[in-house]
């Protein structure tokens, strides 16, 4: 009976054999006695695109928005396509009868994990390698503390609903705006996406308020401090208690000449009273 333990890249996979033992390398894995050490390239399985649902969607129209599909599906991304086979098939070994999660420590890496074991259809019990750092003591120290492999569901179910979020908010506003501004019109694309719109819009945002800035002059209050060290330069902050200041003017800018005036005949006063 042998363990596969799957990492999310070839190097890590090339790192975890030579803390486990002396291996066999094969084309698509290493193994011994115990193990059977393989790796995605990443991400291998992907959703399903709309026309892998209905072949009418691979036409951009606005009538077949939204679309919702009942239950995702997935599939092997083209370019890796041998890759997931590769792993599908050492999942289905009899003499397999665990399965290790040694994609990276985080969502991704759940995400990864759990579309290739979806996919596969694999029933076998799995466990989770949670690994911080790739140094020997490490991986020694998380192979002895296996993580059971449904104590991490939660950590993939979330993973996969921010896929899903993309997908839908992806296919169906991309479709969307692209028709709208752009009509039949060939090889224009308008992408909408969950994080890339909102970040553009702060960008944008942050752009126009550029724009529109209009310089202002302000006042200062210098003065240089002698102490037994030497000297040191120190400035007149306003106060900040009141209700109507601006929390993101600096403290030390003073926009009123009149006010700066008083601040300097203020020190000066405090100065000769100390």
């Amino acid at each position: 009976m042998k363990t596969l333990v799957i990492a999310e890249k070839p190097s890590v996979a090339r790192d975890l054999c030579k803390v486990l033992g002396k291996f066999e390398k094969h084309d698509e894995y290493f193994e011994n006695d115990e193990y059977i050490v393989t790796s995605a390239v990443g991400h291998i399985v992907e959703l399903c695109m709309p026309e892998d649902y209905d072949k009418r969607d691979a036409y951009w129209r606005l009538a077949n928005l939204p679309i919702l599909p009942e239950k995702f599906k997935l599939k092997p991304i083209e370019r890796t396509a041998a890759k997931y086979k590769a792993i599908k098939k050492l999942m289905a070994l009899k003499e397999v009868t665990t399965v290790i999660n040694a994609c990276d420590a985080g969502r991704e890496g759940e995400l990864i994990f759990s579309y290739v074991y979806q996919l596969a259809k694999c029933k076998k019990p799995t466990k989770r390698l949670w690994m911080l750092s790739m140094t020997p003591a490490s991986i020694r120290e998380a192979f002895k503390n296996l993580r059971d492999g449904k104590d991490m569901q939660n950590l993939a179910d979330a993973a996969q609903c921010r896929s899903q979020a993309d997908w839908l908010i992806g296919i169906n506003c991309t479709r969307g705006v692209t028709k709208r501004l752009y009509g039949s019109r060939a090889g224009n694309v308008a992408g909408v996406g969950r994080v890339q719109t909102p970040t553009l819009a702060i960008v944008v945002e942050r752009e126009r308020a550029i724009e529109k800035f209009v310089p202002q002059d302000y006042y200062r209050v210098v003065a240089n401090f002698k102490v037994a060290e030497g000297e040191y330069e120190g400035f007149y902050q306003k106060p900040t208690f009141k209700k109507n200041d601006n929390e993101h003017d600096r403290v030390d800018r003073l926009w009123d000449q009149a006010v700066a005036l008083e601040a300097v005949s203020y020190t000066h006063l405090r100065a000769h009273e100390t």
